[in-house]
């Protein structure tokens, strides 16, 4: 299986974009992660622009907070 890598600027991008919408939703980290299903740190590193996140995982993230991922994705 191959693997791929998000720059920084687009974890950073990307990051901000989810952050901005849990924000805009009032949701905490926590309750977004819980209905992701990813773990509450690493989402909490996802927004941060810390974490390479699989493309599922941000798909599970992008459906817990009810996006396209037009909104997500910077490209």
């Amino acid at each position: 299986m191959a693997s791929f890598y998000f720059t920084s600027g687009i974890r950073k991008a990307i990051g901000e974009d989810i952050q901005r919408a849990r924000k805009q939703k009032k949701l905490k980290q926590v309750d977004v992660a819980a209905i992701a299903g990813v773990n509450r740190s690493y989402y909490g590193k996802i927004e941060k622009g810390l974490a390479n996140p699989s493309i599922e995982k941000l798909y599970k993230i992008i459906k817990a907070l009810d996006l396209k991922s037009s909104d997500v994705f910077p490209f």
